[in-house]
């Protein structure tokens, strides 16, 4: 199909296994793509990929949609104005996911979304919460290159679907809430007073609530415009890295 259709762009959803093999072919092809999260089933894969990346400069995108997501882009742009943030904190909390692979193949969501609120990350702590449960429970802590720290909580069996991210600073505090339909906040708090409050509207679409939606506005239009998409695998990248190590020093 790929010779005989050459398609404009593609948008390639694969079963973990096969996301490495088939996002090489596109890539070798010169066929701009969209790729989905996590990336691949190893570092190895990852860095494979990336290198092909860097090697066909074919234009591409990685499906992270937390990064288009309405509610937290209009609290970064807000924390941008009135920031530092010094603390954050986030929550990933899931019902019945105890896959082994919850880490790098969903969590990677959360670390990824504070690396684009926040900055880059250049360490971190890993705490397993075992119980008599089906999945391990974690509690991450941060530091960030430009100096604030923040922790997330990995809750993947608690009964619910649910993300959360907030931000503190001097004088500020901000909250997103999302989760499943229409459970979807936004609260910003300034000088102890609540500045913006809002929640979804039951009306509007769920792709234009977490932001797939706008990731697909992304990649379209930067490809009408001959511009290459956003993000690319390069600056996904570090945020698989993150998990992995997370999931290698979480199993010593």
């Amino acid at each position: 199909m790929l010779e005989e259709q050459k398609p404009d762009a593609c948008v390639c959803i694969m079963p973990v296994d096969h996301i490495v093999e088939v996002g090489i072919e596109l890539l070798e092809r010169r066929i701009p793509s969209v790729i989905e999260k996590p990336l691949g089933k190893s570092l190895d894969e990852i860095e494979r990929l990336a290198r092909v990346a860097r090697e066909t400069q074919t234009p591409h995108m990685v499906s992270v949609n937390r990064r288009y997501m309405p509610y937290l882009n209009e609290t970064r742009s807000w924390l941008q104005k009135i920031g530092p943030v010094r603390y954050v904190r986030a929550t990933q909390v899931r019902h019945a996911r105890n896959e082994e692979n919850f880490i790098w193949e969903t969590a990677i969501h959360v670390v990824d979304a504070l690396r684009y609120m926040v900055g880059e990350i250049k360490g971190f702590q890993v705490e397993r919460m075992m119980s008599e449960g089906t999945a391990v429970w974690y509690l991450i802590s941060f530091q960030f290159e430009d100096g604030p720290i923040g922790q997330i909580e990995i809750l993947p069996t608690s009964g619910m679907v649910e993300e959360s991210y907030e931000f503190f600073g001097e004088g500020f505090r901000a909250r997103v809430t999302a989760g499943a339909g229409t459970q979807r906040t936004l609260e910003l708090w300034q000088g102890n007073e609540l500045v913006r409050e809002a929640a979804a509207d039951e009306s509007e679409p769920e792709d234009l609530r977490n932001g797939a939606y706008q990731e697909v506005e992304e990649f379209i239009g930067s490809l009408g415009k001959g511009s290459r998409p956003y993000p690319q695998i390069e600056q996904i990248l570090p945020s698989a890295r993150i998990c992995f190590a997370i999931a290698d020093s979480s199993s010593c």
